[in-house]
């Protein structure tokens, strides 16, 4: 029986944690269930020039992602549709990220606000007990958005804010690499093998080796 992931992608800036998330999903074997909220359409469309349209949404994905996706287990659904799979908890998945996980996203899956097929499928996955990582990137934070973090810690989410370490690639670390960071630390947290960054070995200076 397929059971897949499922990446909830809000409106937060930061769309390559997404990407990366969702290639590292793919290179590991595992099937991946997407949603992206309507505010997230217009970051990535901001952040990489591309579209994502419901009805284009395979073209869209492999032009944002750069990659083939011939082969590759992915099904979409809308944001809108909150009759679609996920909604349900008889609706096998193995858990969820949401990446980046915007302040309105996180306030609404904390006070189980069921606003679109993200949050409500975020709140399903809690009820169900299944591992669920959201990874804010907003800073600096208001009480209330603390607030709700907590609630989410306190439901049983793994809150995973943006923030890379450097001892994976030193100073001189690109974007990419920092990326990949954060996008291996979600991976981890789903307990997915990766290969995205180099591990911490006790050694001070190995990743200038």
């Amino acid at each position: 029986m397929r059971e897949p992931w499922v990446v909830g992608v809000s409106g937060a800036s930061g769309t390559p944690y997404a990407a990366a998330v969702i290639g590292g999903l793919l290179d590991a074997g595992e099937s991946v269930d997407l949603i992206v909220s309507r505010a997230a359409r217009l970051t990535v469309l901001d952040e990489t020039g591309r579209p994502f349209r419901d009805g284009h949404w395979a073209e869209d994905l492999a032009g944002w992602l750069g990659r083939d996706l011939t082969g590759a287990d992915v099904r979409h659904w809308p944001a809108g549709d909150l009759a679609a799979g996920p909604s349900s908890g008889s609706y096998r998945v193995r858990g969820m990220a949401v990446v980046p996980a915007s302040t309105a996203a996180c306030a609404g899956i904390a006070i189980g606000l069921s606003k679109d097929l993200l949050q409500r499928t975020a709140e399903v996955n809690l009820k169900e007990r299944r591992p669920v990582v959201l990874v804010p990137r907003e800073t600096p934070v208001t009480r209330s958005h603390l607030e709700h973090l907590i609630a989410l810690h306190d439901a049983g989410a793994v809150v995973l804010p943006a923030s890379p370490g450097f001892y994976g690639a030193g100073a001189a670390a690109t974007a990419q690499q920092l990326v990949d960071f954060v996008a291996g630390k979600v991976l981890d947290a789903l307990g997915v093998p990766h290969t995205l960054f180099r591990r911490w070995s006790g050694q001070l200076g190995a990743a200038r080796s």
